[in-house]
């Protein structure tokens, strides 16, 4: 936008200024009418102004500019008719009308000739505030005997024993309708996407004789790719609608100033709070959220922490985990692993700020925009365009991966197709050949199913449960492939919605979704997880122990994210840094689970464990000393930029 202005192409440019805030909208109209550029100024919020006991004479402040001024209250509509009839108007004017008299325009821009806009020094820029008090001198009336409803919000919510109680319960408000209302819909979208996209097609390329490795490829991988992202669409578009509310209505910007000192300590702005938050209901909204922060360093060290909050797609490895090995403190053991995640997220924080950041701190100055109701139009809007961002940008991405993985989890070591999540298939085999490098945290040769679940869990964290359950389990084949009931599909699928929305009590009383329930009795838990009691009998007797099940819980927390978070980094961040966030992740995850494992049996091999402990150190030291170097060539040279509509 800078450049086109600076060309000097455009035959007029509306200028929209917040009343409520005007003298620093005025910077940028002084800016565009001191080089020159044919200007239409729409002084907007004039409701919200009132209401803080300021009356603007725009009629003076159009005499004093020289350009067409124009009352607006979009949100009500009002001023709309005037603005067509002065563009209808400026049409047919010279180009010189609609800037200001040469001579003040010279007197203007002579010290800022030479300087681009985006590089003007503070000098400069204290000038032009100047110059907007001496402009509004006469123009703005304040009166005393407003209603300051603002100021009296203000001195609630950023009250400084209430603020942050308050903050944390528009948090979970928040949280509770992103995650939970947008869970309801989950399952319609997965039902009846998978009906369509997966079952219909496999059916139709079998009954046309098309090749297996056709049907795989279409079926499960572009099929079931387009699904997982459907799938997203609920969540991530309540959280963008909620976050939207938020933005529009003023609070962000105080909840960003109540949590700024508790960011601070990890170089981070307040805003970053919430992006880490929604992360404990699903990564990959919790990635896009990191929009809402201004800076390309935060948004940056933000994506690099948010994988370590524990989603909820983790918790049903957890809770089968926990029927298996701690039926009886399975609790204690997801809350402890959700609070590694945490410590391990600052961890990052603070090594990708020294390392990559050079400590640059954002600056802890918040602009307090005024309070006012969302308008559901504008809401709305700005919510579809960042979930259409998500689905076409996002969605290319898991689409691939999810191609990718499904190609090599049905092609079998003999060429063969349709060995999905057994022994013969390929992934099997590479998941085979690579299980001794786990050994160092638990899982021994005989325990390759683990490894396996490993990697179909990089489609979703939840498919590990399924994969272990086909693989400690192994039933015969199945049945022929029949044409799917797209009828039945559909009734089953809007049927989920009510279900969902009976539970829903439940999930507003477990915002974070750490609670797994009773894990005592393994028929129930495993009828739960729709899995077999003898999974969960040979899970207990191929782990060593329960300390080693823990471990490899450490390593599935803490390993790269799914294929739908690392899709979203590629979308905001590129390529290079999602390979990035890739591999430090699941370095970190290798060095902390095999550390953690060799120190919990150090008794029984003191050498061994010695060694392993003292390598992962130094691995791990060395990999953070050259993060930097690293860092340089992942780092992007710019973010998609943050829009505001």
């Amino acid at each position: 936008a800078q450049e086109y202005l600076q060309q000097g192409e455009s035959d007029l440019v509306i200028n929209v200024i917040d009343a409520s805030n005007i003298e620093r909208s005025l910077v940028l109209t002084q800016q565009l009418l001191e080089r020159g550029i044919p200007t239409l100024v729409v002084a907007n919020m004039l409701d919200v102004a009132a209401q803080q006991g300021l009356i603007v004479n725009t009629r003076e402040l159009s005499a004093r500019l020289g350009v067409p001024v124009i009352d607006m209250v979009a949100a009500r509509r009002i001023g709309i008719a005037e603005l067509h009839l002065a563009l209808a108007a400026e049409k047919d004017s010279a180009k010189d009308e609609h800037s200001i008299e040469e001579p003040r325009r010279s007197a203007m821009s002579a010290d800022l000739s030479q300087q681009r806009i985006e590089l003007e020094d503070e000098e400069a820029l204290v000038r032009r505030y100047s110059r907007s008090r001496q402009l509004l001198d006469g123009v703005v009336e304040v009166s005393l005997g407003a209603d300051g409803a603002s100021e009296r919000i203000d001195a609630l919510v950023l009250n400084r024993w209430l603020g942050f109680p308050l903050f944390l319960l528009m948090i979970y408000l928040m949280f509770a309708v992103a995650v939970n209302l947008g869970a309801v819909f989950i399952d319609f979208f997965d039902i009846l996407f998978a009906a369509v996209l997966i079952d219909g097609s496999r059916w139709l390329l079998d009954s046309l004789g098309a090749p297996a490795m056709l049907s795989t490829l279409i079926a499960d991988g572009l099929g079931g790719g387009v699904t997982l992202v459907a799938t997203f669409i609920p969540v991530i578009g309540f959280l963008y609608l909620c976050l939207s509310f938020l933005e529009d209505s003023g609070y962000l910007a105080r909840a960003a100033f109540v949590v700024d000192r508790l960011m601070a300590s990890i170089g981070l702005p307040g805003t970053a709070f919430v992006p880490l938050i929604v992360g404990f209901g699903c990564n990959v909204p919790a990635v896009m959220a990191a929009r809402t922060l201004s800076r390309d360093s935060d948004r940056l060290m933000t994506i690099a922490m948010a994988p370590f909050m524990s989603c909820g797609a983790r918790l049903t490895v957890y809770a089968l985990f926990a029927a298996a090995f701690f039926p009886s403190n399975g609790q204690n053991i997801v809350f402890g692993l959700y609070l590694l995640g945490i410590g391990l997220a600052v961890f990052t924080g603070w090594v990708f700020r020294r390392q990559l950041f050079s400590d640059e701190i954002s600056p802890s100055f918040q602009e307090m925009p005024a309070y006012h109701l969302p308008i559901a139009r504008n809401i709305m809007i700005t919510t579809w365009f960042r979930l259409r961002g998500f689905i076409v940008r996002a969605g290319k991405t898991i689409v691939a991966v999810v191609v990718a993985l499904s190609f090599l989890n049905s092609i079998g070591s003999d060429f063969s197709f349709g060995n999905e999540d057994s022994e013969r298939s390929l992934l099997s085999v590479i998941g085979k050949s690579i299980t001794p490098v786990f050994t160092p945290m638990g899982i021994g040769e005989d325990n390759w199913p683990a490894t396996v679940g490993l990697f179909t869990g990089m489609f979703a964290k939840e498919a590990i449960v399924g994969t272990l359950d086909a693989l400690y389990s192994p039933e015969g084949p199945s049945p022929a492939n029949s044409a799917p009931d797209l009828s039945a599909a559909l009734q089953e699928a809007v049927a989920s919605i009510g279900s969902e929305l009976f539970a829903l009590g439940e999930t507003f009383a477990d915002p974070l979704g750490i609670s797994i329930g009773d894990v005592s009795d393994r028929e129930s838990v495993a009828q739960a997880q729709e899995v077999k009691t003898e999974t969960l009998n040979n899970m207990a007797q191929l782990f060593p122990s329960a300390f080693a099940a823990f471990c490899y819980l450490v390593f599935v927390l803490l390993y790269a994210p799914c294929v739908a978070v690392l899709g979203a980094v590629a979308k905001e961040a590129g390529w290079p840094y999602m390979l990035l966030i890739f591999s430090w992740s699941t370095g970190l995850a290798y060095a902390v689970a095999t550390t953690l494992y060799q120190i919990g049996t150090f008794a029984a091999h003191p050498q061994f464990s010695g060694v392993w402990i003292l390598a992962m150190t130094l691995a791990l030291g060395l990999f953070i000393k050259q993060l930097k170097r690293l860092g340089s060539r992942a780092l992007p040279p710019g973010l998609i930029p943050v829009k505001q509509l």
